[in-house]
């Protein structure tokens, strides 16, 4: 794993965040409560610029894909299951990635990349608490009557925090979610990370041109479970059909993406 990290590490001050006409520092109260989507996201907290977007892809695999890739001992005690990983690595996307945040998430990232200009969690508009639990479009006292929360199951995150992009496995980009739905397990809802092309690997390996996949399995019986990293060839040809991401394969709910990119490429 050392070989696949460098030390460049970078620190970014906070920049001005426009909502609406207004424009504001991260953290205080938009003056713009629209959800133009009426999915229940609020339009302040959707990242706007195509820079914004791309940032935030980028960091969510680099950190998705780097739990798959550290020592099993080293893992964060709170990603215990594929909804805990899609969380953690979403928080830790929209932070702002100084020395002091590498050092916490004991990732150095193995190029430069930036941190989101319009906010930094947990200092947003709604706080730390991200993800929304409940239907409907954005209302303004949505801030503060628990619509919003800091903890959101795998179905939530689907149903009010992503939207469907299609079943055709080739129109997920990097950060995008494979969302199934497993009657036989007592946890039916699952999803794994579409990350591309591997930020950690070598230009010149042979595998810096192949699709990867990471995901957390979640208990197994008695056990915690673990962190899997594979390409995705071989989910696509896994032994078991109910976990091909395929349209022929009805446990497969299809390709999903965060509301907060929604509008965006």
């Amino acid at each position: 794993m050392a070989a696949l990290v460098s030390a460049i590490v970078l620190e970014y001050g906070h920049g001005s965040v426009t909502y609406g006409l207004r424009s504001t520092r991260a953290g205080q109260s938009p003056s713009d409560f629209s959800d133009r989507f009426s999915d229940g996201t609020p339009d302040f907290l959707r990242l706007d610029t195509p820079a914004d977007q791309e940032v935030f892809r980028r960091w969510f695999v680099l950190i998705a894909e780097f739990q798959a890739l550290r020592p099993a001992a080293e893992l964060p005690r709170e990603i215990n299951d594929c909804a805990a990983l899609l969380r953690y690595s979403y928080r830790n996307a929209l932070r702002e990635h100084d020395a002091g945040w590498s050092r916490e998430a004991g990732l150095v990232p193995p190029f430069a990349l930036p941190s989101l200009e319009k906010y930094h969690y947990p200092v947003t508009p709604l706080s730390a608490s991200v993800f929304r639990i409940r239907s409907g479009p954005f209302l303004a006292e949505d801030r503060n009557n628990g619509t919003f929360a800091e903890f959101a199951d795998a179905r939530t995150l689907k149903d009010f925090n992503t939207y469907f992009l299609s079943r055709d496995i080739r129109a997920a980009r990097p950060g995008d979610i494979l969302f199934y739905r497993q009657l036989e397990q007592n946890s039916p809802f699952h999803s794994m990370v579409f990350v591309g092309h591997s930020p950690w690997t070598n230009a010149g390996d042979a595998a810096a041109n192949e699709d990867v996949i990471v995901y957390h399995t979640g208990p197994i019986g008695k056990a915690s479970g673990e962190m899997r990293r594979l390409r995705l060839a071989d989910l696509l040809q896994h032994p078991s059909p109910r976990w091909r991401p395929v349209s022929g394969n009805s446990n497969f709910l299809g390709v999903y993406r965060w509301n907060i990119l929604r509008g965006g490429n």
